[in-house]
This record gives structure tokens, sequence and C-alpha cells, in this order.
């Protein structure tokens, strides 16, 4: 059953990598990655509880289908008349032994309606599977886009600290030189011991980033992550949008399956109200003539007290309930899926801005506070500002690109497909 939710997990992965492919940037990892996000994603679907649970569940509904298919089970039974009585039947002089077995025959398609409950139990499971593995790759994806997302910003940390060292060797250059007060050469320590300390800072959750990841996939990490991952945008759309459909999702298909379930139980309670027969041929022996004579039996009960009609109401307002869930289950879903797109769009907007014309704005003024600040255009408070922006439009830059791959990641989810092998 694992290759069946390994199936699963390679088909999303070869979807997102598709949709991906649709904007200006290649989805496919550079080749000194050593753990993509679609190989993380793979690893998390073998070694995940979640998985383990589907895979049992699918294993107990078609334990289940074939337990429903069996027969009953025939009875044996024996009996001894006229023993231990008075006169002729004193001892066992007169006894007369039966023995013979009972069988059950099963009317109304009984058998056939359990199969059918049960197939549809199997169809749920797998399909439940494949909810787990959308499930697992949202998780794996959200872990991972944090852990490259983390990476980049103890990156640009580190870069700002190196900054900050350049501007206090500066900064003393110019005191030694009189150029500058020495409140001057203690504002840009400041700004080192601060750039380091946030290297410190960013460098633990870098670690504990990676630690959850590896933790999720089951296996440490050995090289890379894929960083070029949070820079994958959409091209720029406008013009309305189609209204969303839940036709076809997991979550809606979820949902037909249930009501598949209701209408075989309906089934299953009309075909429990035929009347069983059970037979009993048997032997019986004369002790008194030593004579062997067959017996049949025959019983049918009688429906007084449970005729089924109970059952079958019952069946019927649990098929009610299901096909009720499913209209509110789609029109959940239509909502939830216009509500994603709708900030997967403004997220990837952001981001574009973010990473785009304000980030090049804030790395320009930087630069010509660097040079203004040597050729003593610029006072050091004005080349401070203009890093610590420089920091921050950064930093706002890739938690913009990760909200993005998030809010992709959770549309992925609400329109992931169902898949078309149930019930095998």
């Amino acid at each position: 059953m694992h290759r069946i939710l390994a199936a699963i997990l390679v088909a999303a992965s070869s979807a997102s990598a598709a949709q991906a492919q649709e904007g200006p940037i290649s989805s496919a990892p550079s080749p000194s990655v050593g753990l993509s996000l679609d190989q993380a994603v793979a690893a998390a679907g073998g070694s995940a509880p979640a998985a383990d649970a589907a895979t049992a569940s699918i294993t107990a509904a078609q334990a289940a289908r074939d337990v429903a298919g069996l027969r009953p089970n025939p009875s044996f039974q024996g009996q001894v008349e006229n023993v231990a009585g008075s006169g002729p039947y004193r001892g066992l002089r007169s006894a007369e032994t039966t023995v013979g077995v009972s069988i059950s025959i099963e009317l109304g398609g009984k058998r056939s309606a359990r199969v059918a409950v049960a197939g549809a139990q199997v169809s749920r499971a797998q399909l439940q599977a494949a909810i787990t593995a959308a499930d697992i790759r949202v998780q794996v994806t959200q872990i991972y886009v944090e852990a490259v997302a983390a990476e980049r910003r103890l990156a640009t940390a580190r870069d700002q600290a190196r900054i900050a060292a350049e501007v206090l060797r500066g900064a003393g250059v110019r005191v030694r030189a009189g150029r500058a007060s020495p409140l001057e050469q203690q504002r840009a320590d400041v700004a080192r011991i601060n750039a380091d300390a946030n290297v410190e800072r960013l460098t633990r959750l870098a670690d504990a980033a990676r630690t959850n990841l590896a933790r999720r996939i089951g296996r440490p990490i050995d090289g890379a992550l894929d960083t070029g991952l949070l820079d994958r945008l959409p091209a720029a759309t406008f013009g309305p949008v189609a209204p969303s459909r839940a036709e076809g999702t997991l979550a809606l298909a979820a949902a037909d399956a249930d009501l598949a379930i209701a209408d075989a139980g309906i089934r299953l309670a009309r075909a429990n109200r035929a009347l069983d027969i059970n037979i009993g041929p048997a032997l019986r022996r004369l002790a008194a003539t030593n004579d062997t004579a067959a017996v049949f039996a025959i019983s049918i009960p009688i429906p007084v007290f449970n005729n089924g009609r109970a059952a079958v109401a019952q069946a019927t307002a649990e098929r009610t309930r299901a096909e009720a869930v499913r209209r509110v289950t789609a029109l959940d879903v239509e909502q939830a899926i216009t509500d994603a797109e709708a900030e997967a769009a403004n997220a990837a907007t952001s981001a574009r801005a973010a990473a785009g014309p304000a980030l090049a704005a804030a790395q320009e003024a930087a630069r010509i506070a660097r040079i203004g600040y040597r050729e003593g255009k610029f006072g050091q408070l004005d080349l401070l500002d203009a890093e610590r922006t420089l920091a921050e439009t950064r930093v706002t830059a890739i938690d913009a690109l990760a909200s993005y791959q998030n809010a992709r990641a959770r549309l992925e989810r609400l329109t992931a497909p169902a898949p078309d092998n149930q019930g095998n």
C-alpha cells in the first residue's frame, strides 16, 4: 500500500512542477541542490505516521470487503430424545439420537449488498490516502519554504554583519585621521554588535528549521536546499478570473464517496428485510429398533418485532445527511478556492514588488550612501539608515516570497485532483 501513497505523492509533485513552470522562471533546482522540494515530499510520504495510518485503513477496508463476501458458517446440531424416562423409556433403550447440520440460506441479495458497502468503504479509504498525501505535501512544503527562507535571512544577516564591520573599520580610519569624532566609531561599533547578534539569532533559527525538516522527512539533510525556490513567481495576470469549481477536488470526491457509502447502506438495509431460510438435514438413529432415518428441518423467522423498516429509515436519513453535506462541501470548497486564489495572487503581487523595484531602490540607496560616506558627502547616520533600510527591505522581500510559496501550496492542496483508480 505504500506504493499507492508513493504514486499519489509523485503525481502531486509532477502537477506542482508543471504549474510552477508556467511562470517566467524554471522550477528545476540547480545541480548543486542536495534536497529538492519534491524529494523532501517523497521522503516524507514514506516515513510519515499519517501515511502509515492511511495504508492500514486501506488494508482494513479491503479485509472487510473480503469478510463481507463470505457466506454464513453451517452449524452442527446434536439431539438425544426419549431418555431417562420411565417404563420403556428408562435409560437409553428407546433413545432417538439425531445428528445433522443447519445451513442458513441468505435471500434478497444480502451478500452482494454487504460487498457493495465494503467496496464503497475501500474507495473512501483510498481517497483518504490521497487526502493524506496532499496534506503531507502542503505540510512539508511549508516546512521546506521556512527552512529556505531562514537560510536566506541568515545570508542577509551575514552580509549586513560584513558591511557593519567594514563601516566600523572606515569609522576607525576617519577618527584616527581626525575627520570624525569618536562618537561615530562608537555608533558603528554598536551597529556591528547588533548585526553579529542578529547573525547568531538567525543561525539558531535556520538550524531549527533544517532540523524540523529532517525530522519530517525521516532522515538527515546532507546537501544544500533549493534556495532559488522562493524566487519562482508566476507572470502577472490581469482581468477577471473564472469562477472556481469544486468538481474533481479531493474534498468533493470525499463527500461523493460518503454519499456512495450511504447509497450502498440503503440497499443493504432493504436486502436485510428479506427473510432467510435455515435448512437442517440430519440423521436419526432409533435405539429400540436399531434403525436409521433421515430428518429434514426448515425454519423461517417471523418478522413480528423487527421487520427492517426502521433500519431502512435510518439508512435513508443517513443518505439525506450525506447529500446535504456534499452540497455544503461544494460551497465551502469553492469559497475556499476563491479566497486562496486571491491570497496567492496578492502574495505574488507583494513578492514581485518587494523583491523587485523596492529591493532595487533600497540597494541603490545603500550603494550611494556608501560612496557618499567614503567621500565625506554623507554623514554616518545617513549611511546607517540606508543600510538598515536595505536590511529590512531584504527581509521583507524574503517574507513576501515565502508567503507566496505557502499560499500557492495551500491553493494546490485545495485544488488537488482526486485519483481515478479508486475501488481497486
